[in-house]
């Protein structure tokens, strides 16, 4: 019987768009909770026939596992420190602010 590979093209894929998506306030935090999820959900059906698949699948899968864990990190803290800035300072504040370094930045071009 040949051995299933786990391909970890979609949990990588999905988990670098999430880190992309970390600049628009933490809500990669979706697209690497659904990478997370679904790596989870490819090693538990792994370890259930652990015959089934081959080894070096399983660590690949492993390995896109963690990436997505750390990005989902990464993600969730910015979310929770723009929710902080948004509640201490302010929409507004935080508006004026960007749009006085955009008219700087292109003042400067």
């Amino acid at each position: 019987m040949e051995q299933q590979k786990l391909n970890p093209a979609i949990v990588y894929v999905l988990a670098i768009i999430g880190l992309l998506c970390c600049c628009f306030g933490g809500l990669g935090f979706i697209l690497a909770g659904i990478a997370f999820i679904i790596a989870n959900s490819k090693l538990n059906a792994a370890k259930l026939n652990p015959e089934n698949y081959d080894p070096n699948s399983i660590k690949a899968m492993n390995t896109a596992k963690i990436v997505a864990l750390v990005i989902l990190i990464i993600n969730l803290l910015y979310l929770i420190m723009s929710i902080y800035r948004i509640y201490t300072v302010g929409w507004d504040e935080l508006m004026q602010q960007s749009q006085e370094i955009m008219e700087q930045w292109q003042q400067n071009q």
